[in-house]
């Protein structure tokens, strides 16, 4: 999970990304940015390289990857957000008295 606390300071930084690639044609140039202004999980695609963070890890090698982003409510005190527990396996208290 990722929060983006800035969007204006995330959405700069690709921006800026994808004008300094020298290599991008100015049709892709024009879509990329678009993309980039109008979700940030773009934004964050044009800035983080998969490769990158799987690159120094022993007998790893990046098949494939792939984004996929969704806003959602963030309650640190909901169950739903115990990452101690298996995905939907956790049980609720109940009172049986």
């Amino acid at each position: 999970m990722l929060e983006v606390s800035e969007v204006d300071a995330l959405t700069g930084a690709a921006l800026a990304h994808i004008k300094a690639d020298e290599f991008m044609p100015d049709e892709e140039r024009g879509h990329a940015e678009a993309a980039v202004r109008e979700d940030e999980s773009e934004a964050l695609a044009y800035l983080v390289d998969p490769t990158d963070l799987v690159a120094e890890i022993p007998g790893v090698e990046l098949a494939q990857a792939s984004w996929s982003s969704e806003p959602v409510e963030y309650d640190p005190e909901s169950m739903e957000w115990d990452l101690d527990e298996e995905d939907g396996d956790f049980d609720e208290e109940t009172d049986n008295a």
